[in-house]
């Protein structure tokens, strides 16, 4: 993988990562159109994610002091009950990390058809929440949680987005679209931590996890990510509130149409 490779599938994956299209989806088509497979691709794939996950921390960093300032006080409080939230919407991700994750790296090196469907399904959803109008409600129940967190869960297959189904499904249980950016983008960070120090001790323990990728590459490759993700995160959680996600609908679909067709003639 060149540097320039890595610039471009940085730049996608940090601008894909808080937009509803699926950054795994279009990381695939990046690098079905570069040539990038196997660990290569899996490697660049953890490093960029790990990328956009510290441009959350520094977009939401007031939100996450908040959070941090209300533990501790070690009383049960606002900030106390929205980390039993987080902690409850990580339990299904976390079944699927442990005990499904070679079966999930499989699917990865699948090809294009299932990311095509993927992305169908993904603008069903959006399109769906988009015209569902149910009642509102004022904060986000541990139920509500934990069904959103199996929405994140099942956004491990490439082409589904996990921002898009988090929201969505938030959207269609009630709750209010100033409320489902924030902990959707707070809800992912301790996976995709908790993955990048397992592939640290991997690292340590000899196991070659960066496929061969050069050094400058992977760097490039995360400092596009994160510099993109920070302005597609501000942005994101201003369009969730004007609730504009159809567009993203129909993009999905387009970028599905033309994944579908590529397969074909592959």
């Amino acid at each position: 993988m060149s540097w320039i490779e890595a610039f471009i599938l940085g730049l996608i994956q940090g601008l894909t990562e808080y937009l509803p299209v699926s950054s795994s989806g279009h990381l695939a088509i990046g690098s079905a159109l570069f040539g990038i497979e196997g660990e290569e691709n899996l490697a660049f794939t953890i490093t960029v994610h790990v990328a956009t996950v510290f441009s959350t921390l520094v977009i939401l960093w007031k939100e996450i002091s908040w959070i941090f300032k209300g533990l501790f006080k070690f009383q049960m409080n606002e900030e106390t009950r929205y980390t039993f939230n987080i902690l409850i919407s990580m339990i299904p991700v976390g079944i699927v990390g442990v005990f499904f994750k070679d079966q999930v790296e499989a699917i990865f090196g699948s090809g294009l058809t299932i990311v095509g469907c993927m992305l169908l399904l993904t603008a069903a959803l959006l399109a769906f929440a988009y015209y569902a109008k149910p009642r509102q409600k004022e904060k986000i129940s541990l139920r509500d949680a934990f069904i959103i967190g199996l929405a994140q869960a099942c956004a491990v297959m490439p082409g589904l987005s996990r921002s898009g189904s988090t929201i969505a499904t938030g959207l269609l249980l009630g709750n209010k679209k100033e409320n489902l950016a924030q902990f959707s983008f707070l809800m992912v960070i301790p996976p995709i931590l908790g993955e990048a120090l397992l592939d640290i001790i991997k690292m340590i323990g000899g196991e070659n996890i960066a496929g061969g990728i050069p050094a400058t590459s992977l760097i490039v490759g995360f400092l596009a990510a994160f510099i993109s993700g920070c302005l597609a995160c501000k942005w994101m959680i201003n369009i969730v509130k004007k609730g504009k996600l159809i567009y993203f609908a129909i993009y999905c679909v387009i970028a599905a149409i033309f994944c579908l067709v590529y397969a074909h003639l592959a």
